[in-house]
């Protein structure tokens, strides 16, 4: 089996696939100062609600934009898993996906991830919006090229920066979009700005960036809020939830030379 790991800055997805199954996935709050100790109780918990066993993981291949949490996981994997886990950064990956930015390693190792994915599963230009802490947006060419993107606060920081800057406005819970764009209360004034403002900066932005894109791209989405946006963006074309797991497991697929990863005794 392969243990798949991407460590975003507000959740670490985790997912274990046989073969090319997703077996099943998990999303954790990240904590930055856990230890492998823990790490290793916390998955083992997990693992068990599907009958899978530490001794089950054959392959780990792990992005972060946590640096933290290197340390961590690298110590568990060999520890508990006696594996040395494959990272995945611009550098490991450029055989698969050439990168277009004048720095690559500037590259989030998510975003390579989730460009690797779309473009190996649609095999066509696309622009790629990922809802985290951050939104980001990443073109891809229709050569499989990664071209660059932009990269915007995420929906749910700049929710709490506005709710604790401005201190008459009350906390929303952002679960469901207001009927009208026009609020008749403050309550969904808050939830028109934030949602159908989010949906208007995320068509506005992909009309900016097929204008700079010489093909016809097709608008994916992915991230915890993916849905509840893309039910209000005319533009966002595929929401497809899986897609930072997927390329974990192709990349796997891709840069494995042996069936398991050398067992460390």
């Amino acid at each position: 089996m392969l243990l798949v790991i991407d460590v975003g800055n507000t959740n670490i997805v985790i997912g274990v696939f046989d073969g090319d199954l997703l077996v099943k996935d998990w999303r954790i709050r990240t904590i930055r100062d856990t230890t492998a100790d823990e790490f290793n109780i916390l998955a083992k918990a997990l693992f068990a609600d599907k009958g899978i066993k530490l001794s089950d993981i054959e392959n780990v291949v792990i992005s972060s934009v946590v640096p933290p949490a290197v340390p961590i996981l690298n110590t568990f994997c060999e520890k508990y898993l006696c594996r040395k886990p494959l990272w995945v950064n611009p550098a490991s990956v450029r055989d698969l996906m050439p990168i277009l930015y004048n720095n690559p390693a500037e590259v989030g190792a998510d975003r390579i991830v989730n460009a690797i994915a779309a473009y190996t599963r649609y095999n066509k230009s696309l622009i790629i919006i990922d809802f985290g802490t951050a939104t980001t947006f990443d073109a891809i060419s229709d050569k499989g090229e990664y071209l660059g993107g932009a990269i915007v606060p995420g929906i749910m920081i700049s929710s709490e920066a506005l709710f604790q800057r401005a201190s008459r406005l009350p906390r929303v819970e952002m679960f469901m979009p207001p009927a009208n764009v026009i609020g008749k209360d403050t309550i969904d004034s808050i939830k028109s700005g934030v949602m159908h403002g989010n949906a208007a900066l995320v068509d506005g932005m992909v009309a900016r960036m097929r204008k700079e894109m010489d093909s016809n791209p097709t608008v994916i989405a992915t991230g915890g809020l993916a849905v509840l946006i893309a039910d209000l963006s005319e533009a966002i074309q595929v929401v497809d939830s899986s897609l930072t797991l997927e390329g974990l497991r192709i990349i796997s697929k891709a840069l494995s030379t042996e069936t398991k990863q050398p067992a460390i005794k």
